[in-house]
């Protein structure tokens, strides 16, 4: 077997390069995906040293990052508890698609865009980053924070409408018919459906069959029936990240426990792949006359996915700093972002380069703000007020 030298090279130098970015960044308490991000920007095609032969490496190892991501946050919950969560909060969803959306929607309509340009602009502005939020908290060491269960509510329930949305758009930015779009939607609504109600009331059978003793066929069993759930999401366009974070919800107790040792080097590893392509997607030259108008959706989008995440922590009576915790989380957007805009390239060519300005300057100033929130309110008092109905 022939191995590129080019390609064990560049991948052995943007290892260290991480590696010593995420040292940087622990020493100094904060969560590396800033660090990460930026190096991706620079080593994509346009930056300052650009990896063509470690390309194609980071671009599959995102795909199973963002899923690793997500099993590892579902590994932390159960479905009844999260079942309940999401009931709870589609007051909390409803107002997120309101305050986020609309900002996309102004700003398509301000730039003159066909309607199916404006819709595509309304989902990225609209949906956070699963896959950045997910290891977000795990860094900040908030997984088990009272705030928390609100937050992942309003991210899988975003991930849900994903599977509504992404059809829609697709087929009406290829020139299709109402009718296709409402056979995409059918099938995407039945096939969630299914998946949740199958791992709330079986998942108990899956977790006795990845369950053992052994390390390595506890690793190989739940690694492999993640990505097979996974593509099976895809194949019905429900988000793979969604088919991931059902997995590690029906894994419960030592299963779990022992599950999320086993894989957490291997979801840092692809994370970090998943981080960089973020970066390999944005030419820094295609940035610069678009900045100003990123910055504005930037800026409107920080104000509302605060706004949102508030709101969703107050229903469970949190705190202020707890709610503001939830609001600064979700702020970074990411992946689902990036599809919207491939979906409408064709119709909608000029806003590539926003929406991935867009893009970088929340996945990067999301973490930092998340940390930053943390000093904040320091003298806000903490009790508790009663949950709202």
């Amino acid at each position: 077997m022939h191995t590129s030298f080019a390609l064990l090279l560049e991948l052995g130098v943007i290892l260290v390069g991480l590696s010593v970015l995420g040292a940087a960044a622990r020493r100094w308490s904060f969560s590396p995906i800033p660090l990460y991000l930026l190096t991706g920007l620079a080593l994509g095609n346009g930056g300052i040293a650009p990896v063509p032969a470690a390309g194609e490496f980071v671009e599959v190892g995102a795909s199973i990052g963002v899923v690793l991501l997500l099993l590892t946050l579902g590994l932390e919950f159960n479905t009844a508890e999260f079942a309940h969560s999401l009931r709870r909060h589609v007051p909390s969803a409803v107002l997120d698609l309101v305050l986020n959306a609309t900002p996309g929607a102004i700003a398509g309509w301000l730039l003159g865009l066909h309607w199916t340009g404006v819709l595509a602009l309304a989902g990225a502005t609209w949906i956070s980053s699963s896959g950045i939020i997910s290891r977000l908290l795990s860094d900040l060491r908030r997984l088990g924070n009272r705030e928390t269960p609100a937050v992942l509510s309003i991210l899988v329930m975003e991930d849900f409408a994903m599977a509504v949305y992404l059809p829609v758009l697709a087929v009406l930015a290829s020139g299709g018919t109402w009718w296709q779009a409402l056979i995409g939607v059918i099938v995407a609504i039945i096939s969630v459906a299914a998946a949740f109600t199958a791992s709330h009331h079986w998942g108990h059978h899956v977790n006795r069959w990845l369950a053992h003793p052994d390390d390595e066929q506890l690793m190989l069993r739940v690694l492999g029936t993640t990505l097979v759930v996974a593509a099976l999401a895809e194949l019905v366009s429900v988000s793979a990240a969604v088919g991931a974070f059902l997995v590690g919800l029906t894994l419960t107790g030592d299963t779990a426990e022992r599950a999320r040792a086993v894989l957490a080097p291997l979801r840092d590893l692809f994370a970090a792949a998943f981080f960089l392509a973020i970066g390999f997607a944005v030419s820094p030259a295609d940035l610069l006359p678009v900045l100003p108008a990123a910055f504005a959706l930037a800026a409107a989008g920080t104000v509302t996915k605060i706004a949102t995440g508030w709101y969703a922590a107050r229903r469970d009576g949190i705190a202020m700093r707890g709610r503001l915790r939830a609001g600064t989380a979700l702020i970074a957007r990411g992946e689902f972002s990036i599809v919207i805009v491939s979906l409408a390239a064709a119709a909608s060519p000029e806003l590539g380069p926003v929406v991935t300005g867009y893009v970088l300057i929340l996945a990067t100033a999301g973490p930092l703000l998340a940390r930053w929130s943390g000093d904040w309110l320091r003298a806000t008092p903490s009790a508790d007020p009663p949950p709202v109905r």
